[in-house]
């Protein structure tokens, strides 16, 4: 069996004396795994950094088998990250998440090309922690637990949308909210791309992703915790504004 394929690196550990056990996101095979021997090498180590974009060929006699990956670097992006702390968090944030949430073998290119748009922007460009918010709401949404916040799930209504049902992931308006708004999460406007948006816009938006992640998506997964890097990441932002 084998088969070649671009994706970004996920994780990294160690296997033995020199190779490395690789996850890699890619872009027709999903989250794939696999043995780089040499991985641990001077030569190899500094390539396998989490987030590189790789070109990979894998090979293995069955398809059910572990396999092993050849590696080719395609782009590094930890020159951009390396010197800015809060954009190191979002990225290993990114990165633990996919591992956490992606089934193995699985394919999921409208996330995969989201996600190297996310990648690509960390450090380059101001708008990334917004970008990396509305990459969580299209996680929830590959993985089947989309939020509907285009319009009141009470009223119909489009206007004055602030709150977001916990039970059904719709929003709510403040009129159809009624004595039940204390009992709903909040939709702030980071969620709904509307107006300027500051780091606080965007942790209250990762409020209310997180909630979806940790109640609906992570009981599907057998209740694991979401990975820590995400909240080291929400820790980051709080410590910068």
């Amino acid at each position: 069996m084998e088969w070649r394929d671009q994706g970004a690196l996920l994780s990294v550990r160690r296997h033995g004396e020199s190779a490395a056990i690789i996850e890699v996101f890619t872009s027709e095979h999903g989250r794939h795994a696999g043995v780089v021997r040499g991985g641990t090498s001077r030569k190899i180590a500094p390539v396998l950094q989490p987030g590189a974009q790789l070109d990979v060929t894998w090979r293995a006699r069955l398809d059910e088998h572990l396999g092993a990956f050849a590696v080719e670097p395609v782009r590094s992006r930890a020159a951009a990250v390396m010197s800015d702390r809060l954009a190191l968090a979002g990225l290993n944030s990114a990165c633990s998440l996919l591992a956490f949430c992606l089934p193995e073998r699985e394919s999921h290119p409208v996330l995969y090309h989201r996600t190297v748009t996310l990648l690509d922007m960390l450090g380059q460009s101001e708008a990334w922690p917004l970008a990396y918010l509305r990459w969580e709401l299209s996680l929830l949404e590959d993985m089947g637990f989309g939020l509907d916040l285009d319009r009141c799930a009470v009223t119909g209504s489009t206007a004055d949308l602030i709150y977001v049902s916990p039970k059904t992931g719709r929003a709510v308006s403040a009129a159809g909210a009624g004595e039940w708004a204390d009992k709903l999460l909040p939709l702030p406007q980071s969620l709904l791309g509307e107006g300027p948006v500051d780091l606080g816009g965007i942790r209250e938006g990762l409020f209310t992703t997180g909630y979806f992640l940790t109640k609906w998506l992570a009981p599907q997964l057998g209740e694991k915790p979401l990975p820590a890097a995400r909240q080291r990441f929400i820790d980051a932002m709080a410590r910068k504004g």
